[in-house]
């Protein structure tokens, strides 16, 4: 027997009068379907409590993450993308760019920082999926060059964060280009010995996989990020023949061999801090062998 009966019948409320729940304050696992509050959800920093389910998230998310106290400086903040093929599709190129920052508050795809991680210097380039797909302009691949010089002259480890649908279509040539450029200054910065890894998440593919993305000295991943070149469907389509179950998930890719790790989102400050911490103490021992070696080449 219900514990509350309405005597009076015929009773309504009107429509502006009744009461909605504010949005934004509950999380739904698009896996497990579990829900849960939003304070929850940012504390686990948007893991699911039950399944572990790694949601999207943006470069505000992951600064956040990694610089102590979400303190850092933004490099190349105001560069946006120009119109060099005055190209339209359902709109202008400029209107597109226009109504995606307004709408995303970003620039471009791409944000470049560079601060402390448990109080390690690092330079950081992390991708917005938000912003048109997490394609890679000429703004992109600029910012990551610049960043990447900036990795060079103040000698820190640099770390990409890699969050893609590929080339930006709008750009043409001008976006695959950038393939090259980004690549050629990873070259220069391996030259120097500065460590660069490179985070892959979901998803990650075309262009950006097929270059910065897989040419970290450590290739890792979030658990379950989609990554691979091409998409499932377009394979499939082209070879004729169903996919190996999981195919093109973090766990796949790095069963066969193109991972070093995965890690999970609420360990991940720690295991870049370890990581980076071990290469700089192998950095400092091979330069030490190399004074002793030169000067014992003197003596002698």
């Amino acid at each position: 027997m219900p514990w509350f009966k309405r005597v009076e019948k015929g009773i309504h409320t009107p429509t502006e009068e009744k009461k909605e729940t504010p949005d934004g304050l509950w999380y739904k696992c698009p896996e497990c379907k579990t829900v849960t509050s939003m304070a929850e959800h940012r504390k686990h920093l948007y893991t699911c409590v039950k399944c572990d389910y790694h949601a999207r998230v943006g470069s505000n998310e992951y600064f956040a993450i990694l610089f102590d106290d979400n303190e850092f400086t933004e490099l190349d903040e105001n560069m946006t993308s120009a119109d060099p093929l005055n190209f339209t599709d359902s709109k202008p190129y400029p209107q597109r760019v226009t109504a995606t920052q307004k709408k995303t508050g970003l620039k471009d795809a791409v944000r470049t920082a560079y601060g402390k991680i448990n109080g390690q210097d690092l330079t950081i380039a992390c991708m917005d999926f938000a912003y048109i797909g997490g394609s890679m302009g000429s703004v992109v691949g600029e910012k990551i060059a610049r960043a990447i010089d900036h990795a060079r002259k103040n000698r820190t480890p640099f770390l990409m964060i890699s969050k893609s649908g590929g080339a930006r279509m709008m750009e043409a040539g001008f976006s695959l280009m950038q393939m090259a450029k980004t690549s050629a200054k990873l070259a220069l910065l391996a030259e120097e010995k500065l460590p660069y890894v490179s985070l892959l998440t979901d998803p990650t593919t075309g262009g950006v996989t097929a270059s910065y993305a897989m040419l970290g000295d450590f290739n890792i991943a979030e658990p379950g990020a989609l990554i691979g070149f091409a998409g499932p469907r377009v394979i499939k389509e082209t070879i004729g023949k169903d996919l190996p179950k999981g195919f093109q998930s973090a766990e796949f890719v790095l069963e066969h061999g193109f991972l070093d790790f995965i890690v999970d989102r609420k360990q991940l400050k720690q295991r870049l801090s370890d990581l980076f911490g071990i290469l700089h103490a192998e950095e400092e021992t091979v330069s030490v062998k190399s004074k002793e070696k030169k000067a014992t080449s003197k003596a002698s």
